[in-house]
């Protein structure tokens, strides 16, 4: 293996508990409106990616954005936005403000996507 392609060994896992918690804090932080304007989304935490992703991806949107629903959206299963603790804890490392941070951080991008704002568009309002 080269240098350049060694992987780092990850930080600790945190117990699954308080990984989820702090989910639903960042959750709980985010505005009433954004609450209000929430839609059949659901959030999950995986361990990692699916196979076929990268596996240092964060998180991932998968649904129909709201700016894309139209009169026909009915009876569709709800979107889901995944949160992958391992590649977050090694982003984060064992420092929870850390972990508060990019955990706080995914949530705020993948509901961006919910709300149909692209990867594009994040990047030129520096929120990638």
């Amino acid at each position: 293996m080269s240098p350049g392609s060694m992987r780092l060994p990850r930080a600790p896992m945190p117990d699954r508990d308080r990984f989820g918690e702090l989910v639903v804090e960042a959750l709980d932080a985010l505005p009433e409106w954004v609450h209000r304007a929430l839609d059949n989304v659901e959030v999950l935490v995986d361990d990692d990616p699916p196979e076929g992703v990268d596996p240092d991806t964060l998180g991932l949107y998968e649904g129909i954005p709201l700016t894309e629903r139209g009169s026909d959206y009915t009876g569709v299963l709800p979107d889901r936005i995944t949160l992958f603790a391992t590649p977050i804890v090694g982003e984060a490392g064992d420092d929870e403000v850390a972990l508060k941070r990019v955990i706080g951080e995914t949530v705020v991008h993948e509901i961006a996507h919910h709300f149909g704002i692209d990867d594009d568009r994040l990047h030129e309002i520096d929120r990638y």
